[in-house]
This record gives structure tokens, C-alpha cells and sequence, in this order.
């Protein structure tokens, strides 16, 4: 069962981590040429995101902190 855990971990984390390496480039192809990624505007996806982190006061702040630590490091000494 510990295999099966750490299979999945490992495949999801490899997996977000080409996610956060498409992110800025799917950004820069927006800026310099205009059109959209897959079919997807990605600029205004991210402007959403944070519009609704900004006018979510408290609760936003706590989600936008949750959500941080999924993208920090974790590594235990």
C-alpha cells in the first residue's frame, strides 16, 4: 500500500510540476501574440483567480495561504 501511496504521489507532484513550467510560458505566447492557449485565455483566468482571492477578504487571505503551501517545498530534516 506504501508503494501504491508513493506511486501516486510522485506521478502528481511530476505532474504539477509540468503544469507550473507550462504556466508562464502559456502567459508569454499570451502577451506576445494575442491569442489563446488551447482554447483557453489563461491571462484572464489568472486576473479571476486573484480578483476573487482580493474580494473574498478574510476567507480569500486563508485560501490563498492554504493553497500556498501546496506549492512550497516540503522537506523534512
Amino acid at each position: 500500500m506504501e508503494k501504491v501511496i508513493n506511486y501516486l504521489t510522485g506521478f502528481f507532484g511530476g505532474l504539477m510540476a509540468v503544469m507550473m513550467a507550462i504556466i508562464p510560458v502559456t502567459i508569454l505566447w499570451y502577451v506576445l501574440t494575442g491569442g489563446d492557449v488551447w482554447g483557453m485565455d489563461v491571462v484572464t483566468n489568472l486576473t479571476g483567480l486573484v480578483n476573487m482571492f482580493g474580494t473574498g477578504g478574510f476567507t480569500g487571505l486563508v485560501v490563498l495561504v492554504m493553497l500556498a503551501t501546496f506549492f512550497v517545498d516540503k522537506k523534512i530534516k
